[in-house]
């Protein structure tokens, strides 16, 4: 069974219907006015990535950055968002955290999931 990280996400082509695959994704975290890196990955052949960061974090603000822009340029694919950034609020440092992206190149949406 593969760890899954307390933050986890995956992104879903909304054109294709299909995983992205491939792309560049970045955690931080805020700490006073800054944001720190976490962690990097990519996502997997099925969209996802499991292991996004440490095992646990503590209750504050993230945010995570898809690069939509290479994903789109490997594909020949024009799009107006280059990248997505989402900020959220950590409060239950008991609970998972799952932040999906359905991506199309021009809008996106996205949602807490589980």
């Amino acid at each position: 069974m593969n760890p899954r990280s307390h933050i986890t996400t995956h992104v879903l082509d909304a054109v294709t219907g299909r995983p992205a695959v491939a792309v560049g994704v970045r955690l931080e975290q805020q700490v006073s006015d800054n944001w720190h890196d976490l962690a990097s990955a990519q996502t997997d052949h099925d969209g996802r990535i499991g292991d996004l960061g440490p095992d646990a974090v503590s209750a504050g603000r993230y945010r995570i950055t898809f690069d939509t822009g290479s994903y789109f340029a490997a594909r020949d694919q024009a799009t107006f968002y280059p990248q997505v950034t989402i900020v959220f609020e950590l409060g239950d440092e008991s609970a998972h955290y799952h932040v999906p992206l359905l991506l199309s190149p021009f809008a996106y949406s996205t949602y807490r999931g589980s």
